[in-house]
């Protein structure tokens, strides 16, 4: 069995004496487990490269390298550049157990204005910690830093599958490498998908009805149904608030105590609509029709559109026995032939409001706004006692 002392490329300290077995690969494996390092190449001590392991003989030193060029650890590890003062020698870098072998001109020349640059482009000037091998202290993520040492040397962004850009990122940032970092940034903008703001179709919707089991809430809060036709479909109980419904056709559909607070309904078409229970808390209804819709409950539940935005709609013929329309605003709505017996009116803007032939039986008109409006044909009589502002 031969013997062998191995040092990394360009030292004479810390060896490691190891058993020579198998094929070259296989003792660059240990060399690698031993020394802490890539392990690619072997050399002896005059800078020979030994590629077959038949070469090596019991008791040689051999000094390991990571792929760069042989070393003498005999010289003072500078080259003919760094006399003329140019600081191109080389030195390893610890980076969180990791060693990397790099030359001076690589951390300064490229990004002269990054913290590498500034640390090394002196020597010692930072007084930088050293492990034993001699390799320069620094506590960061090694497989973060590889890219960037990569991008130093050749100036492309090269990062390996697995690696998150977004830590080499950080890593830049840290190390004052802006242009790297801008890079990185473009990159992973680029690698998001665009966000799709576009509307829900109908089929999009229906698919999701019949996914879900009856007894379950579906939860369309904030969803976008712009222009969509929802018309006829079985909507009960669910919640749309803060939805996007404007321009929708939603004839005939079954909102029952549907949450529609906060919700866009401007311009949409609700006509003919079960509405029974429905919240509309300050929901935005300008300029929809809603025309015949049913908001009255045989079992006593109120509609709540309380604040709401009602501007310029039509709900001739609805039923809106014991709404609430509190501080709702009204303003040029047709209400003809609506039945509106115990609604809650108070403080509602109903200026220029059409209620022609209306039932206003014990609906409470305190302090609405009443300019303007139209109260022809009505059913009952109208007490001055359910207007007074």
């Amino acid at each position: 069995m031969r013997r062998v002392t191995l040092f990394v490329n360009g030292t004479s300290k810390n060896g490691k004496v190891v058993a020579v077995y198998g094929t070259l690969p296989d003792l660059l494996t240990v060399a690698s487990n031993k020394l802490g390092i890539r392990a690619c190449n072997l050399y002896n001590g005059k800078g020979g490269l030994i590629d077959d392991i038949a070469l090596i003989r019991d008791d040689d030193v051999l000094y390991v390298s990571e792929g760069d060029a042989f070393i003498d650890p005999q010289s003072d590890g500078k080259t003919s550049d760094d006399i003329s003062g140019s600081h191109t020698d080389w030195l390893t870098l610890n980076i969180g157990g990791r060693h990397f072998t790099t030359t001076r001109s690589t951390l300064v020349s490229k990004e002269p204005d990054s913290m590498l640059a500034h640390m090394f482009r002196e020597t010692d000037v930072w007084g930088n910690k050293q492990d034993e091998r001699g390799a320069y202290l620094i506590d960061r993520s090694p497989e973060y830093f590889e890219p960037i040492l990569n991008y130093l040397r050749h100036g492309q962004i090269i990062v390996n599958e697995g690696i998150n850009l977004l830590g080499v990122l950080e890593e830049a940032r840290f190390f004052g490498i802006e242009q790297l970092a801008e890079q990185l940034e473009v990159t992973i903008k680029n690698s998001h998908p665009p966000e799709d703001h576009s509307p829900l179709s109908r089929k999009e919707f229906v698919r999701f009805l019949l996914a879900t089991p009856t007894k379950s809430e579906l939860r369309c809060q904030g969803l976008n149904f712009s222009g969509a036709d929802l018309s006829r479909l079985d909507l009960r109980y669910i919640n749309f608030k803060m939805a996007n419904l404007s321009r929708c056709n939603l004839t005939y559909a079954n909102l029952c105590c549907s949450n529609l607070e906060r919700a866009d309904l401007s311009g949409a078409n609700l006509d003919g609509a079960n509405l029974q229970g429905v919240k509309m808390l300050c929901s935005n209804a300008e300029g929809a029709s809603l025309k015949g819709c049913n908001f009255e409950d045989p079992s006593g539940l109120k509609a709540n559109l309380e604040g709401a935005n009602l501007k310029g709609v039509d709900m001739e013929g609805s039923q809106m026995t014991g709404i609430n329309l509190r501080v709702a605003t009204l303003k040029n709505a047709k209400l003809k032939n609506c039945n509106l017996r115990g609604a809650t009116l108070a403080g509602t803007d109903l200026e220029n409001c059409d209620l022609s032939g209306c039932d206003l039986q014990e609906a409470n008109l305190r302090g609405s706004n009443v300019k303007g409006a139209i109260f022809e044909e009505m059913l009952t009589p109208l007490h001055m006692s359910q207007s007074v502002r």
